[in-house]
């Protein structure tokens, strides 16, 4: 049994790679793209790492790749916060509580020798990109950009003395579920008596629309849980990578007397793409991309990934309108169903209007925390 930190650009790509090891017999994990994992992971292309310390540690067993995890300072989060907090992410391992103990030690070893006097996570790396183990729901894929695990996962985190902190919801609604003679109407009153106008993302004048979303997004989000601000670097740095499956009449401004108010994204599910690539594009995963998509129309759902309204405008309704012109949208357009995620627990705001229009919750995803 042996830990060691990632140094090398080798080292990081056994890092990236040790997943397809892991799920390798398991049919609802989705492989990321392998480029893209590498530039994530990589200190010198995200902009997260302007902000943040992050050490990475590979666990070997019998001489062969164990596990992995990355301990993670984020500044942002402690200045924000007023706290100590950190953090741990791109937790994987076999199902043998040493090499998680292993894990979890270099990591709280780490975070200690910077400060820190609480270990949280995972958080991949931040609240702005996935978090939590799955907890419930493990009878189907994950969807863009959730995480997803193997059941024991929990039973190694609480072991070593991890406790909850914060379960994440997803919501599902499909055509059956849906009362659009009902809800459309609510909808259309709320704009009338709120003065509200939505669009869709005007394509042509994307960077335009960017710069609006940077107005909105921080502020909308900013007294949510673990919220950590993402800079106008992070922002550009998602949006590269999202703009490439963007479906720019599913993703929503609202304005309330010309001002902007608030932002709904939903994305294609492109999960059932990704899971015939295999986390590869080259030589002939784009020719793959279009065949699946075009032809075999396994994209047949989407996410709403992100959806907020600045305080001044909460509570008028706009969560409502967002959610009604996605749904009868999206199923215009062919969609037949969708997931809403992620969403705290406590995030009664946006849950209500969710569970009114008839979706129901269906799978939990939890943050676990530990003073160290």
């Amino acid at each position: 049994m042996s830990i060691k930190a990632v140094q090398t650009d080798s080292e990081l790509k056994e890092f990236t790679l040790l997943p397809w090891k892991i799920y390798k017999k398991d049919p609802h994990w989705v492989a990321p793209l392998i480029s893209e994992r590498l530039r994530f992971l990589n200190p010198k292309k995200n902009p997260f790492f302007q902000h943040a310390e992050v050490k990475y540690f590979l666990a070997q067993k019998n001489s062969k790749a164990a596990g992995r995890i990355a301990a993670i300072v984020n500044h942002t989060h402690n200045q924000i916060h007023q706290d100590k907090v950190g953090f741990f992410g791109h937790f994987e391992c076999i199902d043998d509580y040493e090499v998680a103990l292993e894990l979890y030690d270099a990591a709280k070893e780490f975070l200690k020798s910077k400060g820190m006097d609480t270990l949280r996570g995972p958080a991949n790396f931040s609240s702005n990109d996935d978090m939590g183990f799955l907890a419930e729901g493990f009878n189907s894929p994950p969807v863009l950009m959730m995480p997803y695990n193997p059941p024991y996962y929990l039973e190694l985190t609480e072991r070593y003395g991890m406790m909850k902190v914060k379960d994440l919801y997803a919501y599902y609604m499909d055509k059956s579920s849906w009362p659009p003679e009902r809800m459309t109407p609510v909808a259309e009153r709320i704009k009338k008596k709120e003065k509200i106008t939505i669009r869709h993302l005007d394509i042509k004048h994307l960077n335009r629309e960017i710069d609006l979303i940077k107005q909105i997004y921080n502020s909308a989000w900013e007294k949510n849980w673990g919220f950590v601000p993402m800079t106008e670097a992070e922002i550009d740095f998602l949006a590269h990578d999202l703009k490439q499956i963007l479906d720019p009449e599913i993703a929503y401004l609202a304005f309330v007397e010309g001002k902007p108010a608030g932002f709904s994204l939903a994305l294609p599910n492109v999960n059932p793409v990704l899971q015939k690539l295999k986390g590869r594009l080259f030589p002939f995963g784009w020719l793959k991309y279009l065949w699946y998509t075009k032809v075999n129309n396994l994209v047949d759902g989407v996410r709403v990934i992100t959806l907020g309204v600045l305080p001044e405008f909460q509570k008028k309704g706009i969560e409502v309108v967002f959610y009604v012109d996605t749904f009868n949208k999206g199923t215009g357009k062919g969609y037949n169903w969708g997931e809403f995620s992620w969403i705290l627990e406590d995030n009664h705001l946006a849950i209500k209007p969710l569970e009114t229009m008839g979706a129901r919750l269906y799978k939990i995803y939890r943050v676990y925390e530990m003073r160290i």
